[in-house]
């Protein structure tokens, strides 16, 4: 009788990590398109600063109000939310027009919002942008 104590331990520690393992797949998962982002876009008008620290054909990113902001063409902006479609962490750097997520690597063409490199399959959320006295203002109703 004293092998059958053991192999009902081994069992309920097989359950045990395996329960484990299923939650650290689920806390990676995404069952929204928006990952864990719970307001990835600005319910409120934001003031970016100067419509000019955004380069014609390049982008700037906005960490702090978790936006990305591109300008085609002087004097046309385009904004997306900064905060990755995965997991809702926020872009960490832009290398040229592709942002990067520091998470698990996911890219963005951050002129389009598209993902361009997984896990991330969902596109960045547009958001409203206008120039209002020189400056840039992302809002719901810009």
């Amino acid at each position: 009788m004293s092998g059958q104590p053991t192999a009902r331990r081994t069992v309920l520690k097989g359950a045990a990590l395996a329960g484990a393992a299923g939650l650290g797949v689920a806390a990676c998962s995404t069952e929204s398109k928006l990952g864990h982002a719970e307001n990835p876009t600005p319910t409120a008008p934001v003031d970016l600063g100067s419509a000019d620290a955004v380069p014609v054909g390049g982008a700037k990113l906005y960490r702090e109000q978790r936006l990305v902001v591109s300008c085609p063409a002087k004097g046309q902006y385009k904004a997306f939310s900064a905060q990755c479609t995965h997991a809702g962490c926020v872009l960490e750097k832009l290398e040229g027009t592709e942002g990067n997520c520091p998470c698990h690597g996911s890219r963005f063409d951050v002129t389009t919002g598209k993902a361009v490199r997984g896990p991330a399959t969902v596109p960045l959320p547009e958001v409203p942008v206008k120039v209002a006295g020189g400056k840039l203002v992302a809002a719901p109703d810009a």
